[in-house]
């Protein structure tokens, strides 16, 4: 850990050194040309974008999946991980700056929750195949398929590489027009249209009459990285209620508790608790 430590701090000054201008060697040397985006793709995804591109190399790494890495082979060049890591963070500042300033009399607690309500992998791939990014993407083959079958993911894991392409490329400034102007609206427009939390609605159904709060398991974990799918059961004072499935284990919890409300609804001994003020259990 110490020397974890020590390189962090011998790096700061490297790191200030090195933010200015995106067509220094530094920048050259951690995103190498890929020859991926010819002088019409740039042109187009400025039109996308509503930015003008310095530095072609950055999109393209902020593009690529790691999958097309070993398709193209080619060891000097890297997926968008990195970047994926850097714009997440970004896009989480930038939403709680709007969030703080436009909600003056809202506390922390709920900030956060708006924040997470707003932000999250299905809106983000909502605003990816509304810029239409999802055509400029660098996928393997399989990769490509798990896109097209609606592995919502890679799409936003790309447009939080392509926020911090424009963070690098042009600055908070512009990356913050991007964001605000570009991104949230349409990731409001989703939440409007999906705000359902049936986590919640469960919670407060079971505790509500006296149980205790619903536990979420992983009953099966399947597939490659790229393409994973998780089955959860939520239980209710250890009996499974409902099962649910989904790309992530957030979305597997949600169909979950869905069931689960569905089982509340309609299973008897639930009815008679619920009724009668009863100690049955479910």
């Amino acid at each position: 850990m110490k020397d974890i430590v020590r390189q962090l701090y011998a790096n700061l000054l490297k790191f200030t050194a090195m933010r200015g201008s995106a067509s220094n060697a530094a920048y050259k040397e951690i995103f190498p040309p890929m020859g991926l985006l010819d002088d019409e793709r740039v042109h187009e995804l400025e039109e996308i974008l509503g930015s003008t591109i310095h530095l072609p190399s950055l999109y393209e790494q902020a593009l690529t999946h790691r999958s097309y890495l070993q398709v193209a082979n080619t060891p000097n060049h890297r997926s968008n991980e990195r970047l994926e890591f850097l714009g997440d963070a970004i896009l989480g500042m930038v939403t709680a700056e709007y969030l703080f300033y436009n909600n003056r009399e809202v506390l922390e607690g709920e900030l956060t929750k708006m924040r997470s309500w707003i932000v999250n992998k299905k809106s983000l791939a909502v605003c990816a195949r509304d810029l239409k990014l999802d055509t400029y993407l660098f996928l393997s083959y399989s990769a490509n398929q798990s896109l097209q079958r609606g592995n919502d993911s890679m799409l936003a894991d790309a447009l939080e590489a392509v926020i911090a392409a424009i963070y690098l490329d042009r600055g908070f400034e512009e990356v913050r027009r991007f964001i605000v102007e570009k991104l949230l609206p349409i990731m409001v427009r989703e939440s409007l249209v999906h705000d359902t939390n049936f986590k919640s609605l469960l919670l407060e159904s079971v505790q509500g009459r006296g149980h205790a709060a619903p536990r979420y398991v992983i009953a099966r974990e399947e597939g490659p990285d790229h393409e994973k799918h998780f089955t959860v059961n939520v239980l209710v004072d250890d009996k499974v209620i409902g099962t649910g499935s989904g790309k992530n284990k957030k979305e597997a919890e949600q169909a979950a508790a869905e069931n689960g409300m569905s089982y509340l609804a309609t299973n008897p001994k639930w009815k008679r608790h619920r009724d009668k003020t009863s100690s049955d259990t479910i």
